[in-house]
């Protein structure tokens, strides 16, 4: 310890030595002052050794009691003195003394054996100094300064807090007392009242300290308090050397307050670790729960009833989109972000990585989300089909709706027709009449049962569609069946009941047979045809709606053929008016064998030319619909074809800049925050596309040849872009922070990134075992010693840096285990010694001492987690420090 002396104190006494003529001669005080203070520190010394001194120049002049009290203050034994008691054995004894003051660098200036042995007062006076210098003052260290100035610094230390107290200097800032008052309060406030203390009363406040000094802390009294206080400026070497004992005396409290230091330091970053533990175990609780509560309202598949309640459901899940689920995007982000921060601060402070709850890992997380979105991909999907089921639903409710009408219209009266007995009791004419009009009847009837059977496939589509009204289908279907049944049982019956009468038929009029014959298909066929050009028709496409026009300009083209056939029906009953103005007959009441009569069919007819134009007006405006669809086709279709390609190039730019060495993290991290602004930019071109998708949607546009890109797609490869910057500026974050932690110069960060994408012969951010072997073996890494064969060591390596077995190493793992390799951390054994101090030396704590020794924060941190202390030594409530150590790094369980 004595060998590191250097020149700085030397020349600090040689600058005092020359001037300690001077000093003398101006302030004879100053030489009362230094024998006090000087004698009383020898003493103190001395004591130790069973002895004393009376008379600082004239006990040391046979030089035994001088080489006896450098014996004492070195810890070393001297050259045995000489016994004699003639001036050249004092001279030798001195010299003795002088020689080991010299072997331990201390360069003595013009002071000789002889002036020590003569009881040269100056000089004598000077000797001690040097050794007080060089014994008790030289060692004191304080923040890179030492001796005088590392002694003035802690003086300012410890007193900076006490009001009146400035303390400047080794001389005028001490005459006050309050200076030496504050030591001893600051170290132990229990024999001070510091509060009561004067400043006007200097005299009582240094007899105060000296009383509890001596008293106390085994410090003797080596000043006087009138000769400080009646000096202007006080003996700067005596009030040094006085000082300097209280230094000594509380240098064991000192190391306690740096271990306390330690102590705090590492609690706090506990303390932090287990805050950001519970905002994560907080965070993931929460979104879990939202993906709970999520889950069944997604998985819920119960149609309604009407279309509008099923719209309504389809924009509840517009908003859960647009509105819900993003924030909770940024959530599980933010959460892995937060996860993956946490892991690295706890990897810096050397504590065992974050074990989050069961089920609050990231990949239950991950898990989590991913069923949500498995069952949310689905959801639309049923959405829009269970739309287009009921709209076909509606359609064809009408369309049975529209046909039952007509078919009961029909039907009406029809029973009871065919249930009159009018032929008992009608002439042979009237038979034949009767007879005809039921073969027009039967023809009629035969024509209608296409219609029948459209009722009954319409009703059964329905059912088969779960339509929600099918009840009241089913039952006006039924009824029109068991009626169509009843209908064929009346006529047949009639039938029957006419044939018996066959000599009735025999004069029929051939006229008005061919008439009703006619009359009836044409009939129905303009029937049919109001039917078609009334008939409701639901189309997506400009294809479909040209197929409808093409049709009904196929039917237009019939027109002048049925109108040639209206006009030969008309041309019966003409020549059958003609007939009976020809032959006089009187053409009495109706055709007798059809219930329709010219105006009937002239009547239709102008109704069917009527449905035309109406018709073609219906179809044109679905053109022009259609139209309007196709040109929201193209215009989202424009947009999805520059937003998704923009999409995956922002993606591959984002993994270029990643990857690249050419710069520092920082530049990385300008030009991540640069691309992450410009994506956020970017959002309002999203929401242009989701407003398109609505008009098309509301629409019912379902499919878009225009684009391969779906707003599924767009929407999934967004929130994967927002992903992945959050994720690689969050990366490039815990890699400043690594190399800022573990100072790891730029130069270092460049060579791992180089080595890294030379072996990422993938170039996807990831490498194999083989290729992290060969990028280790390229970087001096040495896998094979002494005592681990090279596939233990690397087995080892891999389990470090993919503690997951996935079989890949990413760059993250490969800088953390590169910086791990070059860095020292806090160790448990570290922590342990420090405890051990506050402890002074035994193998437990008491809860006084943690709360003396630490701020109150963590010292009841402290309590509230240590265990008893088990050993039949220890005082009640004693507490193991051991095995709290080795739990604050993961080497034991609290």
């Amino acid at each position: 310890m004595f060998d590191s002396y250097t020149m700085t104190t030397t020349e600090e006494y040689m600058t005092q030595e020359d001037s300690w003529d001077r000093d003398l001669l101006l302030d004879p005080a100053w030489e009362k002052q230094q024998r006090k203070t000087f004698t009383a520190w020898c003493n103190s010394h001395l004591r130790k050794a069973g002895t004393q001194i009376e008379n600082i120049e004239e006990d040391f002049r046979n030089g035994l009691k001088l080489m006896l009290l450098l014996e004492v203050i070195s810890g070393e034994r001297l050259p045995k003195p000489d016994k004699g008691k003639m001036r050249f054995h004092k001279i030798a004894n001195v010299n003795k003394a002088l020689d080991f003051i010299s072997s331990k660098g201390v360069k003595l200036v013009s002071i000789g054996a002889e002036e020590i042995v003569d009881g040269n007062v100056k000089m004598t006076l000077g000797m001690i100094w040097t050794i007080i210098l060089r014994f008790a003052i030289q060692d004191i260290s304080v923040e890179e300064t030492s001796a005088k100035e590392g002694l003035l610094l802690w003086c300012q230390r410890k007193t900076a807090p006490y009001r009146n107290v400035n303390v400047q200097n080794f001389h005028i800032s001490w005459k006050d007392g309050l200076a030496l008052c504050a030591l001893i309060h600051r170290h132990r406030p229990d024999l001070i009242d510091y509060s009561k203390l004067r400043k006007d009363d200097p005299i009582g406040n240094l007899n105060t300290a000296f009383e509890v000094a001596e008293k106390y802390l085994d410090i003797p009294k080596m000043l006087d308090a009138d000769d400080i206080v009646n000096t202007p400026k006080p003996d700067e070497k005596a009030i040094m050397t006085y000082v300097s004992c209280f230094y000594h005396a509380f240098a064991g409290a000192e190391q306690a307050e740096t271990a306390a230091n330690r102590i705090c330091k590492v609690l706090a970053v506990n303390q932090e670790n287990e805050k950001l533990m519970e905002e994560y175990e907080k965070l993931a609780s929460e979104l879990l729960e939202w993906i709970r509560r999520t889950i069944p309202w997604l998985e819920n598949r119960v149609a309604e009833q009407t279309m509008h309640a099923m719209q309504q459901k389809l924009e509840d899940f517009r908003d859960y989109r647009r509105v819900h689920k993003p924030p909770k995007v940024q959530e599980k982000c933010q959460l892995e972000i937060n996860f993956n921060t946490l892991q690295t601060k706890l990897r810096l402070s050397n504590r065992p990585a974050f074990m989050p709850s069961e089920g609050k890992m990231v990949s239950d997380i991950a898990n989590a989300w991913k069923g949500l979105e498995q069952v949310e991909k689905g959801y639309e999907e049923w959405l829009l089909t269970e739309i287009r089921r009921l709209e076909r639903l509606d359609h064809l409710a009408e369309k049975f709706k529209q046909k039952s009408t007509l078919h009961e219209s029909w039907t009406t009266g029809k029973e009871e027709l065919l249930s009159q007995k009018d032929y008992e009791s009608a002439s042979l004419m009237e038979i034949r009449a009767l007879m005809r009009k039921h073969e027009a009847f039967e023809s009629d009837l035969a024509a209608h049962q296409d219609r029948v059977e459209q009722i009954a496939a319409i009703a059964q589509e329905l059912n088969e569609l779960d339509y929600y009204d099918a009840a009241t289908i089913n039952a006006r279907c039924q009824g029109i069946c068991d009626q169509w049944d009843n209908l064929g049982t009346l006529t047949q019956k009639r039938r029957e009941s006419l044939e018996r009468v066959e000599k009735l038929w025999e004069t029929i009029d051939q006229l008005y047979l061919e008439f009703a014959k006619r009359a009836a298909p044409f009939n129905n066929w303009m029937d049919g045809a109001m039917e078609d050009l009334q008939d409701m028709f639901i189309v997506h496409s400009i294809e479909e709606i040209q197929s409808l026009i093409t049709a009904h300009d196929q039917f237009k083209a019939t027109l002048p053929e049925a109108d040639k056939e209206r006009m030969a029906i008309m041309g019966i009953h003409n020549e059958i008016l003609k007939i009976a103005q020809t032959y006089g007959i009187k053409v009495v009441g109706e055709n007798p064998y059809t219930v329709l009569s010219p105006q009937d069919i002239s009547n239709k007819w102008e109704a069917v030319k009527q449905l035309v134009p109406m018709r073609d007006q219906t179809l044109q405006e679905e053109v022009a619909r259609q139209q309007s669809n196709e040109r929201l086709r193209r215009q989202f279709g424009a947009q999805a074809n520059i937003i998704g390609p923009w999409i995956q190039t922002k993606m591959e730019e984002i993994s270029h800049v990643s990857i690249d060495i050419a710069g520092s993290l920082e530049e990385q991290m300008s030009n991540l925050k640069t691309y992450e602004q410009n994506i956020i930019n970017y959002k309002s071109n999203i929401d242009k596309l989701e407003g398109d998708h609505q008009l098309s949607q509301e629409g019912l546009i379902f499919d878009n040849k225009h684009t391969n890109y779906t707003m599924e797609h767009v929407r999934v490869g967004w929130e994967q872009l927002l992903t992945t910057i959050a994720r690689t500026i969050n990366e490039v974050e815990n890699q400043i922070l690594t190399r800022d932690a573990k100072g790891i110069s730029q130069e270092q960060l460049n060579e791992f990134r180089a080595s890294f994408n030379h072996f990422d012969r993938k170039r996807n951010g990831m490498m194999d075992p083989d290729d992290f072997r060969a990028c280790l073996i390229s970087m001096g890494y040495d896998l094979v010693s002494a005592f681990i064969p090279g596939e233990v060591e690397f087995a080892r390596i891999m389990t470090l840096v993919d503690p997951n077995n996935t079989g890949v190493v990413t760059f993250q793992a490969f800088i953390d285990f590169m910086t791990r390799e070059t860095a020292e951390t806090d160790t448990a054994e570290q922590v342990m010694a420090s405890f051990k101090i506050l402890a002074s030396d035994k193998m437990y704590i008491t809860v006084e001492e943690l709360r003396r020794e630490l701020p109150p924060e963590q010292a009841e941190y402290c309590i509230s987690r240590m265990t008893k202390y088990i050993g039949g030594d220890a005082p009640p409530g004693a507490l193991d420090y051991i095995s709290f150590s080795s739990a604050l790094y993961g080497e034991s369980d609290l």
